[in-house]
């Protein structure tokens, strides 16, 4: 039995019953948070109930709001490694430097953990038709959960999504459109056909499930860290699910007691420079931010010109002391291409944006070498062919095989 309390709006406090469908908070029309009753959950779960279950991020099912776990609807969401990056880390002059893998999960991003979640949630609500806009990954998470549950799901998306992202959708059944707009016109279609069309929205933020499947990254990491957090995270940020539900995961494992010290991770928002609206309202010091017109970047998980949960972003990089800061949108080619190489990881766009962030972060002297500094890497480098530039030499075969030459191209 899930342990839920209650739904409470983000931005006025308003509260919902849990145990029923809803969208954003009906008075402000802001974002709802799932709450706990965490004095019960202290009592039923430690780091001795995890011994023994599944490396799954459903091992966690106290602190998740699904009521029957037969309702889970789930492609085996595996507990995500933490690697080390030796060679990167030189580059930065760091003594350590980590990176969290959600590229292995189904569907190859960190959207199938919300995903994972939202259509479980909508399965316990009978709900039968879902719809959501995407610029990238979210639309083939979706459509994958979709047609696990048997459910219809539909999908828009801006004309330059990124091809993989299209052709997943249609493989896996969604009724996939494409808009000549950006992700918030998308949006407005979604929210526009939703009485029409009968779909019930699960946009980013505009339902209470997705931030919590995205809150198993940070229970994930501070298991994996044994029950200490790093100094800093960085994390590619767009609609911002991630960082939000992971600083959650931190607020609700403190309150359990789980957590070995009072330390929480600074937290660092990456943007590019061609769609940076988190990063403006930061150093403006507003709490909520100006829509971006004509954003662009190659990173396209993180072209949202406006985030519906952005003072919830803004308020958790604030308040853990950290910050959003930008990385040159000419600069992603090479930091994707520079940490494939010398790792061996695939990282994906999004994530060379932190990587971006970070090279002007130790610049500008913000970070000390003994810190310890996880990014995560949010997608595979692979669905992102448009945004791998580099073409290989041929060999004639019906010439002489001239190796000096072969060297000197490959170097």
């Amino acid at each position: 039995m899930a342990f839920v309390s209650h739904l409470e709006c983000a931005q006025c406090g308003k509260t919902f019953p849990a145990r029923q469908p809803w969208n954003l908070c009906t008075a402000c029309h802001k974002p709802l948070w799932v709450r706990y009753d965490l004095e019960r959950i202290k009592k039923c779960f430690n780091t001795r109930t995890l011994l023994g279950r599944p490396p799954t991020m459903w091992r966690y099912l106290e602190m998740l709001p699904v009521e029957d776990p037969a309702n889970i609807v789930s492609l085996t969401e595996t507990i995500t490694p933490i690697l080390t990056a030796p060679r990167l880390a030189a580059e930065f002059g760091l003594a350590k430097l980590f990176i969290k893998d959600e590229s292995r999960l189904p569907t190859g991003s960190f959207k199938a953990r919300g995903m994972a979640m939202a259509v479980t949630m909508a399965k316990e609500f009978g709900l039968t038709k879902l719809a959501a806009p995407t610029a990238g990954n979210a639309g083939g998470a979706l459509a994958a959960y979709a047609a696990r549950a048997g459910m219809e799901a539909w999908v828009f998306m801006p004309e330059d999504t990124p091809i993989i992202n299209q052709k997943e959708c249609a493989l896996l059944g969604a009724r996939a459109f494409r808009v000549n707009g950006l992700i918030d016109d998308c949006g407005r279609l979604v929210r526009e056909g939703a009485a029409t069309m009968g779909w019930f929205d699960v946009s980013t933020l505009k339902e209470p499930y997705r931030i919590e499947g995205k809150k198993t990254m940070g229970l994930e990491l501070a298991e994996q860290f044994d029950w200490h957090l790093p100094d800093w995270i960085f994390y590619p940020t767009g609609g911002g699910t991630g960082l939000v539900g992971m600083w959650k995961a931190f607020q609700e494992l403190e309150a359990i007691g789980l957590l070995k010290d009072k330390h929480r991770p600074r937290m660092v928002a990456c943007q590019s420079d061609g769609c940076a609206p988190i990063v403006n309202a930061f150093e403006a010091g507003a709490r909520f931010a100006t829509r971006v017109d004509n954003a662009r970047t190659c990173a396209s998980g993180l072209r949202v010109p406006q985030a519906v949960g952005d003072f919830m972003i803004l308020d958790a990089v604030r308040a853990s002391g950290g910050l959003a800061m930008t990385a040159p949108e000419n600069t992603i080619a090479r930091w994707m291409s520079l940490a494939n190489a010398k790792e061996g990881i695939a990282l994906c766009p999004e994530t060379a944006v932190c990587l971006g962030v970070l090279d002007r972060m130790m610049g500008q002297g913000k970070i000390g070498r003994q810190d310890r500094v996880l990014i995560f890497n949010t997608g595979a480098a692979q669905k992102y062919p448009e945004t791998i530039t580099a073409e290989l030499p041929q060999i004639d075969l019906g010439q002489p095989v001239d190796w000096a030459r072969l060297a000197r191209l490959s170097a």
